[in-house]
């Protein structure tokens, strides 16, 4: 199969729904994944209008037998995966700083993007330029936080900051892991976005803040692994 494939998480609204517009323009066949596989569908069916190939999956990146299904079905009607944006992801920080919200948190933004990462890496593998892509924030940069003021105040609450920091880590990681491979992966800064998370004040219409994403999943061979990026330029660990 020569077509593309991407599998997008939190699909099917905002910045994921919007990736996977801008791929599937590319003519890429887009994975539109939600907890709610009846968004996803009504999502897809958008998609689907504007003449791009898209279907819908139902997956909770904390849940371990969606991964296993998911993974299960890509091979079994794809037999590869070229694109991976691990979108998906949770702000919990107005229920307050304690252990149970930096667990919740965790469990989405840290540890179900490793296990999904994890269980679909035989798949990009089986790619010929297979790219991973870690949908990031400024604030998980730590040297920009202790460096800019006002990044640094948008870490009142440490949670959802300390989520993407740990986020970048495995990115990182994963690229040194991967060196020499036919894989890509980078972590991505979308800006602050106007999406539900980012709230109507947000400065970045969701259009511009699917870019970064969009342009690491579609890097050519020469293209970079292993770094932090809002749209093509370089951002500090």
């Amino acid at each position: 199969m020569s077509k593309k494939v991407a599998l997008i998480t939190g699909a099917n609204r905002g910045l994921g729904f919007e990736i996977g517009r801008q791929l599937g323009r590319q003519g890429i066949t887009v994975l539109l994944a939600a907890r709610s596989l009846v968004k996803a569908e009504a999502s897809a069916a958008l998609l689907r209008e504007e003449q791009i190939d898209a279907r819908a999956l139902e997956l909770d990146v904390t849940d371990s037998k969606h991964i296993n299904l998911i993974t299960e079905l890509i091979e079994k009607e794809y037999g590869k995966l070229d694109i991976l944006v691990n979108n998906a992801g949770v702000n919990l920080n107005d229920l307050g700083n304690t252990t149970d919200v930096m667990r919740n948190t965790f469990e989405v933004n840290v540890f179900g993007v490793h296990a999904l990462t994890e269980a679909l890496l035989p798949l990009l593998k089986a790619s010929e330029a297979g790219r991973i892509v870690n949908q990031s924030s400024l604030i998980g940069s730590i040297s920009t936080v202790l460096s800019n003021e006002e990044t640094g105040r948008m870490t009142y609450n440490p949670i959802y900051a300390a989520s993407k920091a740990t986020l970048n880590m495995l990115t990182a990681s994963l690229s040194v892991r991967l060196k020499g491979t036919n894989i890509k992966v980078n972590s991505a800064h979308p800006g602050w976005v106007k999406t539900d998370l980012g709230g109507n004040d947000a400065p970045v219409e969701v259009h511009e803040g699917a870019e970064t994403a969009v342009y690491l999943a579609t890097l050519p061979d020469d293209g970079p692994t292993g770094g932090f990026f809002r749209k093509n330029e370089i951002l500090p660990w």
